[in-house]
This record gives structure tokens, C-alpha cells and sequence, in this order.
């Protein structure tokens, strides 16, 4: 064939095919003659950007009970789960836009002053706590954030001489000074056992207002009044109310009881810094005008040994919040003078407190004074045992005394539309909450069974789902056994000696069990975010323990708490409400100087996390999740180097 027609014949098939090629849509083309996913940069032209399609949905089979009227009961139990609804509730809880990652450019944050060491946000709000210095009611040691605009802008500064805490166990007994350097505790309450010092460090006795001879004593003492309270079985999650250096809750360990510290920020502020700093639960709280921001039935045990807490003042209202906190046939352990009584110094110094603390509502020295039996005995509280000054009640299992109290007997039970387990800046109420008809909350496992045991208190959750929500917990709970046993093997958390936890979007608990379940031996403060489902009750009943909170605003916990500070989808979540900026800083401002953050979210969301890390002087690392490089997950892991 002649050389010119072949020549033009192929030049018109590559017209042709040019012209073809061009009127192809962009993604089918990269699709077409692309081998390789690329990855999304800020730095690429829009043509290449892959947007891959979604893998294909799992089948899933699944089998269930049908009820009378042909509905399928919510506790039936499903075949091979979809493993992407769990990733979804763990990771995120709601699908998240992809939007293309930008590398943010942040300055890097200014040290605040030193006086800002022991900075409390929301409870040293100096301008809004003033309006409230007349109160006999507690509102100034409440709640008061600070406004719109005013909030935290530097990094909390941490003390001259600050040294890594001294490592679980033996920081139960002793801290180092430089880290805690607060010695008024020493010269206030050194006579009754609390604490004292030893050269570089503070020591740590034992003892407490009311159990001079040592909490283990006092421990052996409760047991034996009572010994259905079967510590570490029966009894696995406690209360402690005024709580002085948490020794209390520090003992409880050796008895597998868990055992939340609380007291106020007030004339003794320092007290739960000092528990933290052993490494025991502990929280800034009181009992005031608002319910605290754990669930109802949420303790089997609640102790208030000289708490400065006045029960039976506007008509018992404190003492109903606790009967709302204490699990159905759960205990209240009340001591009201020490046992050293015979001791005439320590008693004439423990009577001066207590006129000092009650001012005009001064509480009589009888245990058994009338308001308290007289309250006790019209809240169906059944005492149990008195023994010198300790008593302990019993609350019911159930309405039935509440039903057959005369008709008119005060306090009522709370109207049937009250929610016992909302708590976000709610009211106290003067009421009896009243206990689930069904039972639930009253009757959970013993420990340790009742880690792993779906609670019926998972029916009560508000929320939808495809699968059933034990079927869910299960997942849950394996879902991340698996991720924790990675990170234990892969980054070594078995050396990190880690104590001080915490899970910022806590979901079911699942984090907190594999920890448990893997020989961590720390505890995790379980934080339920107001912008999500409240799974709250069910981690109670599982024998953890958690909080509400709203990350909007700032947590109620001295600076340097955590050693570990666990965020799963929780950027994906709160940016849509809050500021990034904020979270980020109060992740600092609570986080010990050598702790770590891990961080698992949206492949998004990571150069500008990233740039936070950077600005705040942590040492930030990305990683792949299990899935791969081309996962919509990351982690970020950072160290807040010392």
C-alpha cells in the first residue's frame, strides 16, 4: 500500500481518538488510564483527586424473635455483624463530609502567666464566681464559664521543677512536692493523718478526717457491718463526697472497687489535685444547685465521711440527688464524727470545723438527730447498721415503699416525664426519682462478670440502629480488644505507664474494657459528649465510670491530670459546634507534661490537627490505620514532651 495513505489513514484514527478522549468525563478517564489511587494534596490540580466509590455493603444475616404483633424484639441476637456500622458508631456516630485536607498554618501559643498553674476555667471565674459570694447554697463553687471570646488562649504553664509522676503503686503512698508545691494541706490537716512531707516528696499516710488510724481499718470496719456489701462483687463502683486526698478511694483498689473522688474548690482546693496526682479518680464537683453530671443508679456505694455537706437542708434536696446517684439496693455510708473520739484535741478541733463549715445550719452532734432519721425514713431508706458515729441505709429495690407511703408524705416521687439520667446544667429536683419498673439498673452482674454482660440499660438508650444494641455493645467491645491489642504489641503501651485515662467520646466503654481486659493498670475517665448518644448509664452498669460533658467548653479537672488522653471522631463531631481551637487547649491544660494523645478521625481533618499539635509544642506523628494509606481514618499521635 502506498507509504502517503498510510500516513494519513493513521493520522485520521488519532484525530478520531483524541476527539473520543476529550469528551470523556475527567473521573473516567483517570479511572481509565490511572493503575494507582493518588492520594488528595493541596498541592494537586483538581483532575487528580480520586474520588474512589464506597466497597460494596456486607451482606448481613440475620435471625431475631418476633413478638405478637410481628415486630422483631430488640434483644435478638444477629449473625455476621457489618463491620462499617461499628467503625461508624465508634469513629464517628454520624457520617462525616470529606473535604479536601488543608495545611493549616496556626502561630505558635504563648505560656500564660504562672499564676494560671492551677487554672480551672470554669471554676475560677473570678468575675462571676464574686456575684455569688452571699450564697449559703454552694452556687460559687458551681459551674461558671467563662464568656464567648474570653475563654483560654495560651498554655498553662506547669510548676518550676515539675518531674514525670512517680509511677501506680507506689504513687498511692507518695508524689513528688514540685509537683503538687501546695503545703497548707500539711499544716491543716497533718494532725488527723492526711499527709505530710518527707524532704522532696509528700507522704501519704492513710488516714482521713474521719479514720486517723488508716482507710484499710476503716474499710475492714464497713465490711463487717455490713458484709452484704461484698466489696470488689456486689459492690464494684463508689462514690466519695469530700473526699479530702482520696485515700479512701486509693484503698478501694486493693478491694477491685472504683471509687470517684469528688470535693469542691473550695478552702481545701487542693485536695483533689493531690488525689490525681496519686493516681486516683477524682473530679472537681459539689453538691449545690444543680445535678451532678453523673447518671441515675450510677453507684453501688456512696460515702460521706465529715463531707461538709449539709443533707437535710431546703427539705432534704441534696439528699435526694444522692438517692437519684445510688444504684437501686445500693448503700449510703455516712460518718459523722471520728472514731478517735477519746482523743480530746482532735475532737475539740473536729467540732470547731464543723460550726465553721454549717455557720447557721449547724448539724447536731447525734448521728440519729431527728431531720436526718425523720428524712431517711420518708425517702424508704432502710438503715442497716449504726455503729459509734457510722451509719449505713439502704435504698429500695424498687417503687413499691414510695407507692405505699400516706398519701401526701413529702418528698413526692419525680413526675413520670422526668429524665433521672439528663444532668447538663439541670436543676436539682425535690423529688425521688423513681426507678425503672422493669428493673433495670438494679439488677447487673457481679464483677467482673458485668464488664463483658450486655445491661438491660442499654434498651433505655435513645438511639437508632440497624443491628440490635447488645448485638452493638459486643462489636463494640471487640472492635477495640482488637485495636488496643495492636497498640500494645505495635507502640508498647505495657511500658508507658500509663494511670490517669482518659476516653473523650466514650460510646459504650468498649476502650476502657479492652484496657482492663489487656492488664493496663490505669483507670479511664469515660466521657459521654452532650452532642451524642448518652450511653452513660450503660458504662456504670458495666463497673466503669464516666461523665457528661460538653467539649465546648472546658472539663472541671486540674491542669496536668491525664497521662493519656484517647479522641475517637471527635473532631468530626465537635467542629460543626465548637471551636478547634478550644479543645485543642484544654486538651494541654489537662494533659501532664510527658502524656500522650491519640487522636482517630477523618483523613481531613489531620494537617490542621496536625498544625495545633505543632503550635502547642507537642511532637505529633501520623499513622495508618489497620485499613491502609488509603483509609478515610488516620491516627495522630503526639507526645507533650517534659
Amino acid at each position: 500500500m502506498n507509504p502517503t495513505v498510510i500516513k494519513a489513514a493513521a493520522i485520521i484514527l488519532l484525530c478520531l481518538s483524541l476527539l473520543v478522549y476529550l469528551n470523556f468525563p475527567s473521573s473516567s478517564r483517570n479511572l481509565a488510564f490511572s493503575s494507582t489511587p493518588s492520594t488528595s494534596s493541596s498541592s494537586l490540580p483538581e483532575e487528580h483527586s480520586l474520588a474512589w466509590p464506597p466497597p460494596p455493603a456486607v451482606l448481613v444475616e440475620r435471625t431475631g424473635i418476633i413478638d405478637d404483633t410481628g415486630a422483631m424484639a430488640e434483644d435478638f441476637e444477629a449473625g455476621e455483624i457489618d463491620q462499617t456500622i461499628v467503625d461508624d458508631f465508634a469513629n464517628n456516630g454520624s457520617k462525616v463530609e470529606e473535604t479536601r485536607s488543608v495545611r493549616a498554618e496556626i502561630e505558635r501559643f504563648e505560656v500564660c502567666d504562672d499564676s494560671m498553674r492551677d487554672y480551672v476555667p470554669c471554676l475560677d471565674n473570678a468575675e462571676e464566681i464574686k456575684k455569688w459570694n452571699r450564697s449559703e447554697r454552694g452556687e460559687k463553687y458551681e459551674r461558671h464559664c467563662p464568656d464567648k471570646g474570653k475563654g483560654l488562649d495560651c498554655l498553662v504553664p506547669w510548676p518550676v521543677g515539675y518531674k514525670i509522676p512517680i509511677p501506680w503503686p507506689k504513687s498511692r503512698d507518695e508524689v513528688w512536692f514540685s509537683n503538687v508545691p501546695h503545703p497548707c494541706l500539711v499544716e491543716d490537716k497533718g494532725g488527723q493523718n492526711w499527709i505530710s512531707t518527707d524532704k522532696d516528696k509528700f507522704i501519704f499516710p492513710g488516714g482521713g478526717t474521719q479514720f486517723i488510724h488508716g482507710a484499710d481499718k476503716y474499710l475492714n470496719q464497713i465490711s463487717k457491718m455490713v458484709p452484704d456489701i461484698k466489696f470488689g462483687d456486689r459492690t464494684r463502683v463508689a462514690l466519695d463526697v469530700g473526699c479530702g486526698v482520696a485515700s479512701f478511694g486509693a484503698y478501694m483498689f486493693e478491694r477491685n472497687v472504683i471509687t470517684l473522688s469528688i470535693a469542691p474548690k473550695d478552702v481545701h482546693e487542693n485536695q483533689i489535685q493531690f488525689a490525681l496526682e496519686r493516681g486516683v479518680p477524682a473530679m472537681l464537683a459539689v453538691f449545690a444547685t444543680h445535678r451532678l453530671l453523673y447518671p441515675s443508679q450510677a453507684f453501688d456505694l456512696i460515702h460521706c465521711s465529715q463531707c461538709r455537706v449539709n443533707w437535710t437542708r431546703d427539705d432534704g434536696i441534696l439528699l435526694l440527688e444522692v438517692d437519684r446517684l445510688l444504684r437501686a439496693g445500693g448503700c449510703f455510708v455516712w460518718a459523722v464524727q471520728p472514731v478517735y473520739k477519746h482523743e480530746e484535741r482532735l475532737q475539740e478541733q473536729w467540732k470547731e470545723n464543723t460550726r465553721t463549715s454549717y455557720s447557721n445550719n449547724f448539724i447536731c452532734w447525734d448521728l440519729f438527730c431527728e431531720e436526718m432519721e425523720d428524712l431517711t425514713a420518708r425517702m424508704c431508706w432502710k438503715l442497716l447498721k449504726k455503729e459509734g458515729y457510722i451509719a449505713i441505709w439502704q435504698k429500695p429495690l424498687n417503687n413499691s415503699c414510695y407507692l405505699n407511703r400516706r398519701r401526701g408524705t413529702q418528698p413526692p416521687l419525680c413526675d413520670h416525664r422526668d429524665d433521672p439520667d439528663d444532668v447538663w446544667y439541670v436543676s436539682l429536683k425535690a423529688c425521688i426519682a423513681r426507678l425503672p419498673e422493669h428493673g433495670f439498673g438494679s439488677n447487673t452482674s457481679a464483677w467482673p462478670a458485668r464488664l463483658h454482660n450486655p445491661p438491660e440499660r442499654l434498651q433505655t438508650i435513645n438511639m437508632e440502629g440497624s443491628i440490635s444494641r447488645k448485638d452493638m455493645f459486643r462489636a463494640e467491645s471487640k472492635y477495640w480488644n482488637d485495636i488496643i491489642d495492636s497498640y500494645v504489641r505495635v507502640y508498647h503501651w505495657g511500658d508507658l505507664q500509663l494511670r490517669n485515662v482518659m476516653d473523650m467520646r466514650a460510646g459504650f466503654g468498649g476502650f476502657a474494657a479492652a484496657l482492663y481486659d489487656l492488664h493496663i493498670d490505669c483507670w479511664v475517665m469515660n466521657v459521654v459528649p452532650v452532642s451524642g448518644f448518652n450511653t452513660l448509664p450503660v458504662l456504670y452498669d458495666r463497673g466503669l465510670i464516666g461523665v457528661m460533658h460538653d467539649w465546648c467548653e472546658p472539663f472541671d479537672t486540674y491542669p496536668r491530670t491525664y497521662d493519656l488522653l484517647h479522641a475517637v471522631g471527635l473532631f468530626s463531631v465537635e467542629r460543626k459546634r465548637c471551636n478547634i481551637t478550644t479543645i485543642m487547649l484544654e486538651m494541654d491544660r489537662i494533659l501532664r507534661p510527658g502524656g500522650q494523645v491519640y487522636i482517630r478521625d477523618s483523613v481531613a481533618l489531620m494537617d490542621e490537627l496536625q498544625a495545633f499539635a505543632n503550635a502547642m509544642g507537642w511532637v505529633p506523628a501520623l499513622h495508618d490505620t489497620s485499613e491502609g494509606p488509603h483509609a478515610s481514618l488516620k491516627i495522630l499521635m503526639c507526645e507533650k514532651r517534659l
